[in-house]
Formats: structure tokens, sequence, C-alpha cells
């Protein structure tokens, strides 16, 4: 029997959030779903405070979101047209866009690390959509991130090892990371249980 002190990691409930996430949902309501997480990732990215190499900003609010709420595939969708937008505006944190600023930034790395947290967060939640599930979905999605943050900000920045790399791209951002994992899934959780569909 398990442990009843052993935290559930998924919900029996169906939810009408849910439809972000279904392959029958609308293509209208994709659609909606994709480009408004891409615009949210933009607005994240312009509220940011540069302490080191690699600023503070709001950004991964809405990575993480556009996994657990529309789920792997157009989380990841979401997070590519963000992309793709950065490559003729100035959406991303920096000052500068295009293939140029990607090349010499050193943030760029995380840029990458986006489409793929969202799918890691996205995959993970079908099958772990609890509260608690939710944040061991995000944690993974973070590893994923932060790893591809970290290897492209060690040459870009040519920090002389990689424990510098560690510090400066990952370690210093953690308790900010764990308090934007708990806050989105928190909101994710009570959004599903605010909309579940009665039995």
């Amino acid at each position: 029997m398990q442990n009843q002190l052993t935290p559930s990691l998924r919900t029996r409930f169906a939810s009408n959030v849910d439809i972000l996430r279904g392959a029958d949902a609308s293509a209208l309501v994709q659609v909606i779903g994709i480009v408004g997480f891409a615009a949210l990732t933009a607005l994240g990215a312009q509220l940011r405070v540069a302490v080191w190499e690699v600023p503070f900003t709001l950004q991964t609010l809405a990575v993480y979101g556009s996994g657990l709420f529309l789920g792997w595939r157009n989380g990841m969708l979401a997070q590519m047209l963000y992309l793709t937008a950065g490559l003729f505006m100035p959406v991303f944190a920096g000052d500068g866009h295009g293939l140029t600023y990607l090349s010499g930034a050193v943030s760029t790395g995380y840029l990458i690390g986006y489409p793929l947290a969202a799918v890691v967060g996205g995959w993970l939640s079908s099958r772990w959509n609890f509260g608690f599930g939710s944040i061991v979905s995000l944690l993974a999605a973070s590893a994923v991130l932060f790893t591809c943050g970290v290897i492209w900000l060690h040459y870009a920045a040519g920090h002389a090892t990689w424990f510098d790399s560690i510090d400066r791209g990952w370690l210093r951002f953690i308790p900010i990371d764990m308090l934007k994992i708990v806050a989105v899934a928190s909101l994710y959780a009570g959004t599903r249980r605010i909309t579940r569909k009665d039995a």
C-alpha cells in the first residue's frame, strides 16, 4: 500500500484547462496559446536585472508555464516562435537581435534551452500533473535549461574553470529559480483545480 505521507505526483480528475494541452484542441485555441506564451516570454525579457554576465529575468516563468499549460509540443512551438521573433525584433533580454547578437551573447545557451525545457516540463507533467508532480517536472526542465546555459556561457565568456561557469550561470540563480518553479507549478495546479470537470 502506498505510504500516505508520500506526496502524490498525479491527480485523477480532468480539468478544462487541459484542453490547451490536448491534441484535439482547435487550431485557433492552439495558436492563441502558442502566440500568447511567446509574447509572455518576450515581455519577461524586458524585466531584467543585470547583476552578472547573465541577467535575472522573468522569461523562465513563461518558459515553464508554456510546458505546463500547453504541453510539450505547443510549449516548444511557443518558445521556438519567441526565438524566431528574436531574429527580427529586439525581444531578447540583451540590447540586440538577429543571428549576430545570438552568436555573440553569453546568454544564448539559455535561449537555446527554452524549447528543450518546455518539452521536458510539458512531457513529464503529462504524467505528473499534481502540484508536487508539476514541481518535479519543472525541476527537470530547469536542469535542462541551465545545462544548456552553462555550457554556452563557459565558452562564450571564456571562464577559467567550469566551476566559474556553474557558479555564475546556475548556482547563483537557484533561489530565484526555485521561487519561479513553485509559483508556476502552484498557478497551474490552482488553475486545474478551479476549472475541474465534475465527475
